[in-house]
């Protein structure tokens, strides 16, 4: 990491009930104190209100966002409802959401814009299947989405928010890549969004998403382009996302 401030959401996925959201959110408060880096939960719609009540501005978010603002269309939630509930943060194009829901890099770029107009930070998500990594083809993939959202949202709308790679191969199946195969992924993204930049992008944080744990945790976030996390099964334990996050804080 760099001067940058790290990042680090929790992303509970469809995991959670309101008496265990309430015992980890307890544990959370009670030794979050000493974290420097931004801690962010992103919950399932229905327990939003839940950490509302309980965190501080800045570490609410939730999972995904409607791609249309508002009509009859059952079953959404529109980013104005989720800044009305108090969310701070959306995550927007994960690879699961692409898969299962067959999102297109059109519409997770749409998602982020809507994200956008409503102030929420969106924490856009990019990331190769194992397919086109074997296929010699992972940064030509990752070109077509990072382009599709800068298009979209420029990359001052994605400094509002943050960028996340993660690798689909990783995630979810205990295998990680090492750190210096996250570094060199995430210097590329980097690199593609300063082509598009006026300024500098080294303001962007970029954060990895690829089965991030405690005992791996304190040398990804050791490189000089990874920003911190967005962490998946291990953010069900508060302790587990405790010690990423204070590995993310040194």
């Amino acid at each position: 990491m760099s001067e940058r401030r790290a990042l680090v959401a929790a992303n509970w996925k469809m995991h959670g009930s309101r008496a265990s959201n309430a015992a980890w959110l307890s544990e959370f408060i009670a030794a979050r104190d000493g974290l420097t880096c931004e801690a962010v939960v992103c919950a399932p719609y229905v327990y939003l209100q839940q950490l509302r009540d309980q965190l501080t501005v800045g570490q609410v978010g939730a999972q995904d966002v409607a791609a249309n603002t508002a009509g009859a269309f059952t079953g959404d939630v529109s980013a104005e409802m989720l800044r009305d509930c108090g969310c701070d943060w959306v995550i927007v194009g994960h690879s699961e959401r692409r898969q299962w829901h067959h999102e297109t890099d059109q519409i997770v770029a749409l998602k982020a814009e809507r994200a956008l107009q409503a102030g929420l930070r969106p924490l856009v998500c990019v990331g190769e299947t194992l397919q086109q990594r074997e296929a010699g083809e992972t940064m030509a993939v990752l070109s077509a989405q990072l382009a599709a959202i800068l298009h979209r949202i420029g990359v001052e709308g994605l400094l509002r928010g943050g960028l996340a790679y993660e690798p689909v191969w990783a995630i979810g199946t205990g295998r990680t890549a090492t750190a210096q195969q996250a570094q060199e992924v995430h210097a590329a993204l980097r690199a593609q969004v300063q082509q598009g930049a006026s300024g500098s992008a080294n303001a962007l944080r970029i954060v990895y998403g690829g089965s991030v744990k405690p005992a791996n945790a304190r040398e990804l976030f050791a490189q000089p382009d990874i920003d911190g996390g967005l962490i998946g099964g291990a953010s069900l334990v508060a302790g587990d996302f405790l010690a990423i996050c204070a590995a993310a804080s040194v």
